[in-house]
């Protein structure tokens, strides 16, 4: 039986690895990500939704039953 020769793993684990990271780079690079709208004016726009004008109160259940 054929002895298996591992003299190249070294350089080919040491090249792959560098490469691996080049093309986890370069993909990155080329996504997208989402970016909030510009506002062109620099007033401040009021809301058309009325619940985001004023905080709403959240009543949770009560822990212990009321007498």
């Amino acid at each position: 039986m054929p002895q298996l020769d591992t003299s190249t793993w070294f350089i080919t684990i040491t090249t792959m690895l560098p490469t691996l990271y080049l093309i986890t780079q370069l993909k990155l690079l080329n996504t997208s990500y989402y970016k909030p709208p510009s506002q062109k004016n620099s007033n401040k726009q009021t809301p058309d939704n009325h619940w985001q004008l004023k905080w709403t109160k959240i009543y949770l259940p009560y822990s212990q039953p009321q007498r």
